[in-house]
């Protein structure tokens, strides 16, 4: 339930709803340190493979940069011969053949479930400038995760839930399955795989070219969510997605390897009832070989396989174990981060786990034989890259300051953990590097300056771009961030940001807003500024806006405070922010009488929580998009957090803010789009009939069609935030008394 987007996903800036969690304010506040006015926009750099060369665009055509030598560069192909190949659309992304001397533009894309992951792919030769259209045959926008051969002969994509192969220079097309349907999905995944265990491109070349290792997805058992859209015909029509949710199996998967010559699928045989198994991570290990992890149902055990891709034989090297709780099927703190990473020989691989109390990352030996902890001391490390050459490991870690986050590296050969970021960037620090490990582009956020953005070489962290000083210069945002820890009476330290706004005055007293999210998909209280968007506005007009990091949520506090929420969600974390609530209100400035809090999805259901379980505290809410009851949300997700339904009802039933919805007595506000395939609208309408069934008077606005961002169609999003307002300024009064 990803719904607080992760700040750390930065470096893309995807565009999101103003009602979500956003950087949109404090974007406004970027220094030229951030986005630099020189020649190389290196803010919209990417990196090409096995390199630490970079691509970026610009009105003339695409220009390669070596990270090594910024003065020189190469205009790869101009506007005009992309261009004359009836490519008219804007590169969105390039993929990059093994010898670089050809490329694909993604274009003209679309979206799947979350993001744009079909479109257009578009080849060109490097040399000659020339280009053609791969899959044309095809219907537009159609096509996934097109890729080269090693051979660069070949482009592999899916098209409609099936694998082909395409010779780029005759246009010769080879269908490599048959199989594809809706419901029969080859080369990428179903929604409940997509949303909650990040993966999205399913199938991958071996070495030599001879052989694609795919997913295979079987949800034809999987039970349609029906949707209703009134909107779009004078008749209505249902919409079916096939939505697994919590206590329904999951759609069966398997890894297939396909024979490109012969076209013969080999099954790896990886034990165990697919339809209680996931296989969240797959690649290859070697030119004949597929490592691939299995989570059981519960998500609480890893079961770690090599396969023979020739025969589909298998053999378990590694296994394990997370009792309480469960083991996370993506990096913790960066869900497109490494999951693993091998070295160039294959000889080992390198993996972020629990351990001991604390996230360690691990040596582990090709057979999985040997494992050596690289990581120790009372601190969590998340893996980030490795340096095949030096034999570096670079890690983020915060062993002072959950709030923050810094570069570390570690030797494969060495036991010192050593600082990489320097002391004059205090802050979070996010880095993008480039895959040989060798350079970085370096972001560095504080709540109490603008961002700071540079290329840099690594270890010794040299700045390379941009050649003048760093200038660290203060935000002009209408408001002052700062912040703070509060103990709780159940003696939990929790970590905090506050917004003040600029004219405060410590004699009066102020409403206070709180942002919420509290769920293990996301944290908010740290140096990236986190406020959302809505509640931004109104700090400037008197108020005091707090967000709060309870236990459960995934910040570098150690395993013991991550798995707490373990079969408690909407428990723990409620209380958490209502304890730390409860000892804010005694603060002088604070005004007990207008307290007003605010989530979405997972915050969403954190405010209902909060409004219904604690009402002498909270006494106005808006609730967006909220899981109303643990059984309506996906398997995946909740079965990993709080097991089956089957196995505890009564944690479901104690979790779920719809059996406390008696309790309201504030003012409350519900918003939510009738189209949402994420939380669906049914959590809406339960919640409602409780309410009414309680005579409960509240409000609510329903977007009719829009999906779970509620940020479809002309006025959206400008009306979601003028009701948001309204109704805050009727029921929580800004400004200082």
């Amino acid at each position: 339930m990803r719904k607080a987007i992760l700040i750390f996903a930065i470096f893309s800036l995807p565009l999101l709803s103003p009602a979500q969690p956003l950087l949109n304010t404090f974007q406004k506040n970027i220094d030229k340190e951030f986005l630099p006015d020189e020649n190389i926009n290196i803010y919209g750099l990417k990196w090409l493979p096995h390199s630490h060369d970079f691509w970026v665009s610009k009105p003339d055509g695409i220009y390669l940069y070596d990270a090594e030598d910024l003065s020189t560069n190469k205009l790869l192909l101009s506007a005009d011969q992309i261009k004359s190949s009836g490519l008219s659309t804007s590169i969105e992304n390039i993929v990059w053949s093994k010898d670089r001397s050809k490329i694909l533009i993604y274009t003209n894309s679309s979206k799947v479930w979350r993001v744009n992951s079909k479109g257009d792919y578009w080849y060109f030769d490097l040399h000659s400038g020339k280009g053609h259209q791969i899959g044309k045959k095809f219907s537009s926008s159609s096509l996934q995760f097109a890729k080269f051969s090693p051979d660069n002969k070949t482009v592999a994509y899916v098209y409609k839930h099936n694998l082909y192969t395409e010779q780029i220079n005759s246009t010769i097309i080879a269908q490599l399955t048959n199989d594809g349907t809706n419901r029969i999905i080859n080369g990428t995944f179903d929604w409940a795989y997509e949303e909650e265990l990040s993966i999205r491109d399913g199938f991958s070349w071996n070495d030599d070219g001879t052989k694609i290792a795919f997913w295979h997805t079987d949800a034809r058992a999987t039970k349609n969510y029906l949707m209703i859209d009134n909107t779009d015909s004078i008749y209505p029509f249902i919409k079916p997605v096939e939505y697994p949710v919590a206590g329904e199996k999951p759609s069966p998967v398997k890894i297939g390897v396909v024979n490109i010559a012969s076209k013969r699928i080999v099954w790896m045989e990886i034990p165990g009832d697919p339809a209680n198994n996931y296989i969240p991570r797959m690649d290859w290990s070697g030119n004949n070989e597929v490592m691939a992890v299995q989570l059981n149902r519960l998500q609480n055990q890893a079961k770690f396989y090599l396969c023979n891709a020739s025969t589909g034989n298998t053999t378990m090297i590694y296994g394990e174990k997370q009792e309480p709780g469960w083991i996370e099927p993506f990096n913790l703190l960066d869900w497109d981060g490494p999951w693993w990473l091998w070295s160039s020989d294959k000889k080992f691989f390198l993996r972020t786990k629990e351990k001991d109390g604390w996230l360690r990352i691990c040596k582990i030996s090709h057979n999985g034989s040997q494992e050596q902890v690289l990581t120790k001391g009372n601190f969590d490390a998340n893996l980030l890259a490795y340096d095949d050459k030096t034999g570096d490991v670079y890690l983020e870690a915060t062993p002072y300051d959950a709030t923050q986050r810094y570069l570390y590296k570690v030797n494969i050969n060495k036991a010192d953990t050593v600082r990489v970021t320097p002391a004059v960037f205090e802050g979070t620090n996010i880095y993008s590097f480039s895959p040989d490990a060798a350079y970085a582009l370096h972001i560095n956020a504080n709540i109490n300056r603008n961002y700071n953005l540079r290329l840099v070489h690594l270890p010794d962290h040299q700045k390379i771009y941009p050649k003048r000083e760093d200038v660290f210069t203060q935000p002009n945002l209408g408001f002052k961030l700062e912040k703070f820890k509060i103990k709780t009476e159940d003696n939990v330290e929790m970590d905090g940001i506050m917004a003040k706004p600029n004219d405060f005055d410590p004699s009066k007293k102020y409403p206070v807003f709180f942002f919420v999210y509290g769920e293990p998909a996301s944290a908010v209280a740290s140096d990236v500024p986190y406020f959302n968007d809505l509640i931004a506005q109104f700090i400037p007009k008197g108020f005091i806006g707090i967000a709060l990091d309870n236990r459960g949520t995934p910040v570098m506090k150690g395993t013991e405070w991550r798995m707490s929420i373990y079969k408690k969600i909407g428990i723990i974390n409620s209380r958490d922010q209502a304890m730390a609530a409860k000892q804010i209100l005694k603060w002088s400035f604070i005004d007990g009488d207008r307290v007003a809090v605010h989530g979405w999805s997972g915050g969403g259901a954190m405010t209902l929580n909060l409004m219904f379980r604690y009402p002498e505290i909270y006494k106005t809410g808006i609730a967006v998009s909220a899981v109303t009851d643990q059984h309506f949300y996906d398997n995946i997700y909740t079965e990993r957090y709080m097991g089956l339904p089957q196995d505890d009802e009564e944690a479901y039933k104690q979790c779920s803010p719809l059996n406390f919805a008696k309790n309201l007595s504030g003012n409350l506000l519900y918003m939510h789009g009738t189209g949402d395939d994420n939380v669906h609208y049914k959590n809406a309408e339960q919640l409602i009939n409780e309410l009414i069934r309680n005579g409960k008077v509240f409000q609510l606005m329903v977007y009719p069609n829009r999906t779970h961002e509620i940020d479809e169609g002309a006025g959206t999003s400008e009306h979601l935030a003028a009701v948001f307002r309204k109704f805050i300024e009727e029921h929580c009064p800004p400004g200082a008394k």
